[in-house]
This record gives C-alpha cells, sequence and structure tokens, in this order.
C-alpha cells in the first residue's frame, strides 16, 4: 500500500470532503471519492485520511477504537497509525493507504495521485 501523502503536491488533486465544522475533535467522517472508501479523523485539529477497509481483513477501520494516533481493526485487533497508514501490529503486516488533507477556505480536502 502507498503513503500517498509523501507524493509532491503538483501531483495530487484535491477533492472537498467536508466543512472543518463538520468534524469535531475526536471523531470522524466516511466518505467514498472516486470508488475508494475513506475515513478522516480529526485529532486535536489536524486532519487525517486513510483508506476505510483493513488491509488483513478488509473490515472497515473507521469503526474501530481511535488511540492517540493509532485506530484498531474492530475485527481482530490490528492497528495502523493514521498519519501514514503504517500497519502497527499484528495481524495485519501490509500497511493501509494513507492520503494528505489540507484546509482550503474552510473546507477539508483529500489529495488523490492524479494518475487513479
Amino acid at each position: 500500500m502507498y503513503n500517498y501523502s509523501t507524493l509532491d503536491p503538483g501531483k495530487l488533486e484535491y477533492i472537498a470532503v467536508a466543512g472543518i465544522d463538520e468534524i469535531k475533535n475526536g471523531e470522524r467522517l466516511f466518505v467514498d471519492i472516486d470508488d475508494i472508501p475513506l475515513v478522516i479523523f480529526n485529532i486535536a485539529g489536524d486532519f487525517f485520511a486513510i483508506q476505510d477497509e483493513c488491509t488483513h481483513d478488509h473490515e472497515s477501520l473507521g469503526d474501530g477504537e481511535l488511540q492517540s494516533f493509532r485506530v484498531t481493526c474492530p475485527r481482530h485487533g490490528a492497528e495502523f497509525d493514521v498519519r501514514n497508514g503504517k500497519a502497527c501490529s499484528l495481524p495485519a503486516v501490509i500497511d493501509v493507504p494513507a492520503y494528505p488533507t489540507r484546509i482550503m477556505a474552510g473546507k477539508i480536502e483529500v489529495g488523490l495521485p492524479l494518475d487513479t
């Protein structure tokens, strides 16, 4: 999987998904962009977007418990870092895609690679 947050911004298309007031601190929002299920987390005013699918068993990650910057898959307990998608614990060994976010004119935007 890929951490798209590391891509050059010129290789991304940013898509507005919500107003910044729509996701309160500690909450999350589920969206689909181009058939990609995403979950966006607000952690102390910083927004992080990852694909909403555990790489171990395809369960929704957004339904899992969030502690600090780690979300736990509700099915088997695999943990992922929402900042970069890194798999942090077994049974997951493959990272989940992470996407950059930015705030423009009061809207949360998620960056998708131009070639997808």
